[in-house]
């Protein structure tokens, strides 16, 4: 590296960090110092653009299968100070990281000093080898323990850890995971749940876990034996395109009644629920999740008509027997920002997309200006306390309960 290309690094580095403070997703001086001393670009793949690598928002690919499906990635520089920041990383603690891209555990290095121990696991051998080798090169290689493994079994006979940070996109909690987490650790974990993808600062409470905060967040799925298949229905339009609807769990049990939806007319129900522009609505797809039977995500292809409604849907839906609806908006009155609505196909349409409306309603209601909802994880084996409001997720491993607080 040229002394020109070091100095331009480092003045992208100082940059992203000033831009991650002033955006509250750094609070902590250990975290800021880590973002101006790691050098992010030499963990990525060579002919990365240097602004698009100290991108505060973006995400660097790192590794494809055999159909261009991403299976490794180094994540967004905002989303990993706030996991950090959830996991409240201090000097001389240990930390075992699920998912290996090197950066970030190079980050978690910097930060727990040589008083403590880094620990990254990944299944995929491409991904620890290139991790170890950039670690190496750039001073971390014996600060960071490289391991390959499946995250579903854990890494035995490594002891306890203060904290798990989970880089992979998980459906569920493995057991192993709890086993080493010490008895006041932090567990950083993105869910999914339905669909919805939450990164969640986990902390024991008896035999559950209960989370301390919800970041709002995307990852490549996990891999291996804890790697969860959704249900993907494909509904032909009358061009020869497609529109996916793509189901966590609570899939229809007869799809087929869905086969020629789209030939139906559209049907709009709205909400008289609006939002200034700008404003974040992501605890609304939560409430979704937790109350909307049916819910499902939606994908359209190009040359559909709902990918030619560009900037006024969002991919989350919910199916009744023939008919589905997807969430929607349009201009509100006087410039009052936009309205929530819902469009839907089919010949039950206005009760699909009443059904989305009026739990639109009710989360204006009941939870948009309340505290956030509290997320648990009850073990199997454990006697879960379902809260009043709560839903309740079905895992291979135990129930999540999504609990949402009454309006004072």
């Amino acid at each position: 590296m040229t002394n020109a290309t070091a100095d331009r690094a480092a003045e992208l580095r100082d940059k992203l960090a000033d831009e991650l403070i002033s955006a509250g997703h750094i609070t902590a001086a250990q975290v800021e110092a880590a973002f101006r001393v790691v050098p992010r670009h030499a963990f990525v793949p060579d002919g990365t653009p240097m602004e698009a690598t100290y991108n505060a928002d973006e995400s660097v690919a790192i590794k494809k299968d055999e159909r261009g499906v991403l299976i490794s990635s180094t994540s967004a520089p905002f989303l990993q100070a706030r996991m950090i920041e959830q996991a409240g990383i201090q000097p001389g603690m240990n930390v075992l990281e699920y998912g290996s891209g090197g950066y970030n555990a190079a980050l978690l290095a910097e930060i727990v000093g040589p008083g403590g121990r880094v620990v990254s696991v990944d299944i995929d051998q491409d991904v620890t080898d290139r991790a170890s080798a950039a670690l190496k090169a750039t001073g971390y290689g014996n600060r960071v323990r490289v391991i390959l493994a499946d995250a579903e079994h854990g890494v035995p006979d490594l002891g306890l850890f203060d904290a798990i940070i989970v880089t992979v996109g998980a459906w569920d909690i493995p057991p192993a995971w709890l086993d080493q987490l010490a008895g006041d650790g932090v567990l950083v974990v993105p869910l999914r749940m339905n669909g919805v993808t939450r990164s969640i600062a986990f902390h024991r409470e008896a035999d559950h876990l209960v989370s301390d905060s919800a970041e709002v967040c995307g990852f490549v799925a996990m891999q291996g034996e804890g790697e969860h298949i959704d249900q993907i229905f494909r509904l032909p339009d009358a061009h020869g395109h497609h529109i996916d609807l793509q189901f966590d769990n609570g899939a229809p049990e007869n799809p087929g009644l869905l086969n020629d939806v789209l030939a139906t007319g559209r049907t709009d129900v709205w909400s008289g629920i609006t939002i200034a522009n700008g404003v974040s609505f992501a605890d609304l797809h939560l409430w979704f999740v937790s109350f909307l039977p049916g819910f499902c995500r939606v994908a359209a292809e190009q040359g559909t008509d709902l990918a030619g409604e560009r900037g006024t849907w969002f991919p989350f839906g919910v199916v009744r027997g023939d008919s589905f609806a997807y969430l929607a908006i349009r201009p509100a009155a006087e410039g009052a920002g936009f309205e929530f609505g819902a469009r839907a196909y089919g010949s039950h349409g206005q009760e699909a997309a009443t059904a989305m409306v009026e739990q639109i309603q009710a989360w204006d209601h009941s939870a948009r200006s309340g505290p956030a909802p509290t997320i648990a994880f009850w073990p199997t084996g454990t006697a879960p306390q379902i809260p009043d409001r709560a839903a309740v997720l079905a895992k291979a491993h135990g129930l999540v309960t999504i609990s949402w607080p009454a309006m004072s």
